[in-house]
């Protein structure tokens, strides 16, 4: 049976099997006419993608739509969106995405084009693709220049929530963030049903690669965590990220502390575990980071001090063979 037009209140909608398929839907037209065009568009696409495979009707706009509908992560989509608009995917190609990520950021690096427009823009077409409405997609990325984190040191954080003193929720902010590795997005969504200050856990819901996972509360932050009142949903009461950072610069500026951002509690998180030999496995997972080897490569970096040599004699092996070799010192002096 055709397509046949039908009105529910005002909006004209449509219902029928064309190609052996079986579609139904609304128009989202008032005016008949216009209504009937949709409708014939409708069919001839139907029957183009029945003939010539789905990825020749396929437009971005629809790939999108799919990609949201599977409930993946919508953060900077909508700009891509608009890029594309309904230009069909297979028309899409790595060096015009590259492009499109030099016109919506011409001023970005390459970090931030490749964050913002490469990876969701390949994400959504590679959705598709696994739908087998479409052909994958592959583009390369922008170069991105690594530069060494600065990390927040618990001494640093200490003489911080001493200087938000007044501000309780600020203070332990900063020592949730030292502690557990959440991002400053993560942080100021938890809410009081997710904390249990008695099992000392938090379950923190990550903004960024849509998992989650329960965090330990090392006990001086349960303390600190204690001590904010709880008249409002949000633990640490902010519900912007700009409305924290202004209140943090603000702590910072007055106290007189190194310039330290939000985000340098993560790094400085990542930065002692490492240092105090937690392999990078398991502070990937403890912080959230997606993999191992962005932790690897973000926070391996090495120390500027030329006597950690010093430690290969900490092991009890490499003590035993010092022993060792203090007797045989010790043998030959006497013989002199």
């Amino acid at each position: 049976m055709p397509l046949t037009l039908y009105r529910r209140g005002k909006i004209w909608h449509y219902r029928g099997t064309v190609a052996k398929r079986r579609l139904r839907g609304s128009t989202g037209a008032e005016e008949k006419d216009i209504a009937e065009r949709f409708v014939a568009r409708l069919t001839e696409q139907a029957w183009k993608s029945d003939f010539d495979g789905p990825q020749s009707v396929l437009t971005f706009a629809q790939a999108a739509i799919t990609y949201r509908t599977a409930g993946k992560p919508t953060r900077f989509l909508e700009p891509i969106e608009n890029y594309w608009k309904d230009t069909l995917v297979k028309d899409i190609t790595a060096g015009a995405i590259r492009k499109s990520a030099l016109v919506l950021y011409p001023s970005a690096a390459g970090a931030t084009r490749n964050r913002n427009v490469i990876v969701p823009t390949q994400a959504i077409i590679n959705h598709s693709a696994e739908l087998e409405l479409c052909s994958k997609i592959s583009v390369k990325r922008f170069d991105v220049d690594t530069k060494i984190k600065k990390p927040a040191t618990a001494e640093w954080v200490r003489d911080f929530m001493e200087a938000a003193s007044h501000l309780p929720h600020l203070a332990a902010l900063a020592c949730f963030m030292f502690c557990t590795g959440a991002r400053i997005s993560e942080a100021i969504r938890l809410e009081w049903g997710d904390v249990d200050l008695q099992k000392r856990t938090a379950l923190i819901r990550s903004t960024k690669i849509g998992a989650e996972r329960v965090a330990h509360l090392p006990q001086p932050l349960v303390v600190a965590m204690a001590n904010i009142k709880r008249d409002r949903p949000q633990v640490f009461r902010y519900v912007l990220k700009c409305a924290a950072d202004k209140s943090w610069r603000s702590v910072v500026r007055q106290a007189g502390l190194e310039p330290l951002s939000t985000h340098c509690c993560r790094h400085g998180f990542a930065t002692a575990l490492l240092r105090a030999g937690v392999d990078v496995v398991t502070v990937a997972k403890l912080g959230g980071w997606k993999t191992p080897q962005h932790v690897f490569e973000t926070y391996g970096h090495a120390l500027d001090d030329i006597t950690l040599t010093d430690r290969v004699f900490d092991t009890p092996q490499a003590q035993s063979i010092s022993a060792i070799q203090e007797t045989m010192l010790g043998q030959v002096v006497r013989l002199k």
